[in-house]
Formats: structure tokens, sequence, C-alpha cells
């Protein structure tokens, strides 16, 4: 899956604030996404992330 930095990801599951969309800033074995509502950091594995994506929107 191609995700890279500042890439915007909508997840199957919203975050305990309720906001489902998140910002990647971080890509390694770990991705670290930072909620864009209450600005909550988390390292959360590749592959849990890659199969709970919905969309990613990518600002070029």
């Amino acid at each position: 899956m191609d995700v890279r930095v500042n890439d915007k990801l909508i997840m199957k599951k919203p975050h305990p604030c309720g906001c489902s969309e998140f910002l990647v800033t971080r890509i390694g074995m770990d991705f670290k996404i930072k909620c864009t509502k209450c600005s909550h950091e988390v390292m959360v594995p590749r592959k849990k992330v890659e199969k709970n994506i919905k969309k990613i929107i990518r600002e070029e």
C-alpha cells in the first residue's frame, strides 16, 4: 500500500474523540499517526494500519 508522510487517512474505526481522520507523521515498521481533531499521536504497527484504512487523501 502506498502511504506517504503527510497523507490523511480515513480509518474504519474512529479515535475515542470521535474523529476518524489521521495524519501520517512517520513511516517505518510502525506508523506514527496523529488525530486531526485532538492532536493525539500514536505509534501503530504497519499491518494494523493498512488493514483499517478506508481512504487515503493525498495533498499534492
